[in-house]
């Protein structure tokens, strides 16, 4: 059994690796393209680590989050534009999606009267930002299905030859 760190404040990548119980001789092994020494330094923060490394950790690791976790809080666009997703239960998913979707529901009347004559005026600034607040937790909600979604495949709790074969049928 490889020595536990003590540390506090582990860095996401170094969590996730040590949940697997590997060492990072044994993480190395298992990720193929990345030495023991890199992956210290990433876990540590002294080096950001590479999209490509982050792709092979998530896939050899069984945890896509660690792409959300990278595009949000390391990559400088996606600090900008992307938002952490936290992934809960289905349900919960389920119910704040559909919450936020009936509340622009409500707004719909309202988004055509602001944007019909392609000038958002001072007063209906109020109303078109709010508007689009609940677009983003929508957009959010999304994502954070997306991401469960990809838990469940990589654990395998979904099949994913069944997953990827519906996916293709439903895209012809």
């Amino acid at each position: 059994m490889p020595r536990v760190s003590t540390k506090e404040n582990k860095t996401l990548y170094q969590s996730k690796r040590e949940e697997l119980g590997l060492s990072r001789e044994k993480a190395a092994e298992l990720l193929e393209t990345i030495p023991p020494e890199r992956i210290e330094r990433i876990e540590s923060g002294k080096f950001t680590a590479h999209p490509d490394e982050v792709l092979i950790m998530a896939e050899k690791y069984k945890c896509p989050e660690l792409c959300n976790h990278y595009c949000a809080n390391e990559c400088e666009i996606g600090k900008q534009y992307v938002p952490e997703v936290k992934v809960t239960h289905l349900s919960q998913i389920v119910l704040e999606m559909v919450a936020s979707i009936n509340s622009i529901q409500k707004w719909k009347d309202r988004l055509i009267e602001i944007t019909a004559d392609g000038v958002i005026e001072e007063d209906e600034i109020e109303d078109f930002v709010a508007i689009q607040k609940e677009l983003e937790r929508i957009s959010v909600m999304v994502e954070t299905l997306q991401l469960w979604s990809e838990q469940k495949l990589s654990s395998g709790s979904i099949d994913p030859e069944v997953y990827e074969r519906i996916r293709a049928a439903m895209e012809k």
